[in-house]
């Protein structure tokens, strides 16, 4: 199985990712093996093996809900795009 070109200019504008001629070429050629291996698996037969979410069995995997400090606001805002007035700015949302 191949993916061409276009479809991953499509992906890469759905995503809004901005790549150059030779990243294009290469996540071409790297998604391309990647699909080739997903239908190897499709090809075997596993109609005895159950259906999973995770290749382990987890039980109770997350950590216990603890009170704790805030985190401080100059370092949440540390790495946003742009902060106004303490808060986070963002675009305005039009219908």
């Amino acid at each position: 199985m191949a993916i061409s070109r276009d479809e991953v200019l499509h992906v890469a504008r759905l995503a809004r990712l901005a790549l150059t001629d030779d990243e294009v070429e290469r996540l071409t050629a790297e998604l391309g093996q990647i699909l080739e291996a997903v239908g190897v698996v499709s090809e075997l037969d596993l109609s005895e093996v159950a259906p999973t979410s995770h290749p382990l069995d987890l039980v109770n995997v997350w950590a216990e809900d603890v009170p704790h400090a805030p985190l401080p606001l100059e370092d949440a805002l540390a790495n946003a795009p742009e902060a106004e007035a303490e808060l986070f700015r963002v675009p305005a949302w039009r219908r």
